[in-house]
């Protein structure tokens, strides 16, 4: 796993793949704990008779249960350890172009694709692409934005 510690060792990564993460099985009790958090209850993702009746044979996990992995995901791929504190600042694109089928096993692919410095330290963008274990799509594709702080 590549760590990066200081804001100059990340200027100069600029453009590089930081590396792949390891894979984590998506399980329906994860698509069910984000259902009741997010109040988002669509029988593709919690009515497992239904949906494995319906488009894709089975519950779905929601896409946005996928991008919220990218903080975990993302952590076992790469490291940034500078002293300041990272705020997530945002994000640029997202795109889901394939489901996530429950049971399917996922990673995260991230690339380093700008540095540029702020009045309050760097802000990162790094591209974060969610592969499925076996398919040619990936289940996500972002941009996101960090700042990291001065320390």
């Amino acid at each position: 796993m590549r760590t990066l510690s200081t804001l100059d060792e990340i200027t100069a990564a600029v453009g590089d793949e930081l590396g792949s993460g390891e894979w984590l099985t998506i399980e329906q009790d994860r698509v069910q704990t984000f259902a009741d958090a997010t109040g988002d209850h669509q029988w593709i993702h919690v009515d497992i008779e239904r949906a494995n009746a319906g488009p894709f044979g089975g519950p779905i996990a929601h896409g946005y249960l996928t991008l919220s992995l990218i903080p975990f995901l993302g952590s076992t791929a790469f490291a940034l350890e500078t002293p300041g504190a990272r705020l997530n600042y945002g994000l640029n694109k997202v795109r889901f172009p394939n489901p996530v089928k429950v049971g399917q096993r996922v990673r995260d692919t991230v690339t380093l694709l700008a540095a540029d410095r702020v009045g309050a330290g760097v802000q990162v963008t790094m591209k974060h692409v969610i592969e499925i274990e076996g398919e040619t799509k990936p289940a996500c594709v972002a941009e996101m934005l960090v700042l990291l702080l001065d320390g």
